[in-house]
């Protein structure tokens, strides 16, 4: 990453208009630890610097009528055996599995409660692939713990967060000048780019891929960082990043942050985690993030 300030992990909300049955899928089908719990919203790991925030709708920055204009994909090398266990579960699909002989990569897209696309994905030995790889190969999957209906040997690497595009050159330069990261794989019609150690970012020509544009966005794309103040004053010196507000504030006592918005309107939080009591789990999970990343 050619980053000047440092990514710990990568996040993303999703909004919800029943956030018990939300926490519930993910942390007991998809067998993601919940980290931390503002009741309003709820942290659930799904990589090792890969996260989820849930968040009551009618408590956060966005509309429930908004398109849900984004797919999260959990990279994992138990691929066929997650297939066979969200539909046993009757987890819907959006896209069934169907691997071709020689393709770049295999899945498929479940839906969880809200309707929001998850993909299930494995990134194979390709050309297309050839920078990916071995960041790939070197990663730990998280594995569930016991107690949930999730299977303990069904694990996730790292997590691709695919956003959608009309502009998709104008996109890349938000990506490599704003935020300073690099091309890694190109398919085309899209891109991915590494944020943190597990955590990756996949613009997509919209259309071309799972969603159309949208113009308003059910989702909020967070990068944490132990420097949000660097962060900050990178981007509150350009004249064509937008912020949300003109200094980083605070939610609640737990975390600092600030949002920018992209060129076509998607919600960009830089977020750092405070030493409270609800905040330990992240903490903790945050050092072992940069031991990954090391």
């Amino acid at each position: 990453m050619r980053a000047t300030a440092h990514i710990l992990a990568n996040n993303a909300f999703y909004y919800y208009q029943d956030l018990v049955g939300a926490t519930r899928f993910y942390t007991d089908v998809l067998g993601f630890p919940l980290v931390a719990d503002y009741g309003f919203a709820r942290i659930v790991q799904a990589a090792p610097a890969s996260f989820l925030t849930l968040v009551d709708v009618n408590q956060g920055m966005h509309d429930a009528h908004e398109a849900k204009a984004v797919t999260t994909a959990f990279v994992t090398d138990e691929l066929e055996a997650w297939y066979v266990y969200l539909t046993a579960q009757g987890v819907p699909m959006h896209r069934t599995f169907d691997p071709k002989p020689d393709s770049a990569h295999d899945g498929f897209v479940a839906l969880d409660p809200a309707g929001y696309f998850l993909e299930f994905e494995r990134f194979n030995v390709h050309a297309e692939n050839m920078q990916l790889m071995p960041i790939l190969n070197a990663l730990p999957s998280r594995y569930p713990g016991r107690g949930h209906t999730c299977p303990t040997a069904l694990g996730v690497k790292a997590t691709v967060t695919w956003l959608y595009y009309n502009d998709m050159p104008r996109a890349q330069r938000w990506l490599e000048d704003v935020l300073g990261l690099s091309l890694l794989v190109d398919q085309g019609f899209a891109t991915v780019y590494q944020s943190s150690p597990s955590g990756f970012i996949g613009p997509v020509r919209a259309g071309d891929g799972l969603h159309a544009y949208a113009a308003e966005k059910l989702v909020t794309v967070s990068l944490i960082t132990d420097d949000v103040e660097a962060w900050f004053a990178r981007l509150s010196a350009r004249d064509d990043v937008r912020l949300r507000h003109d200094e980083i504030t605070l939610e609640g006592s737990h975390v600092e942050l600030f949002v920018a918005y992209d060129p076509e309107g998607y919600f960009w939080e830089f977020d750092r985690f405070r030493e409270t009591a609800v905040n330990q789990e992240m903490q903790r999970l945050l050092g072992t993030a940069k031991q990954v990343g090391a």
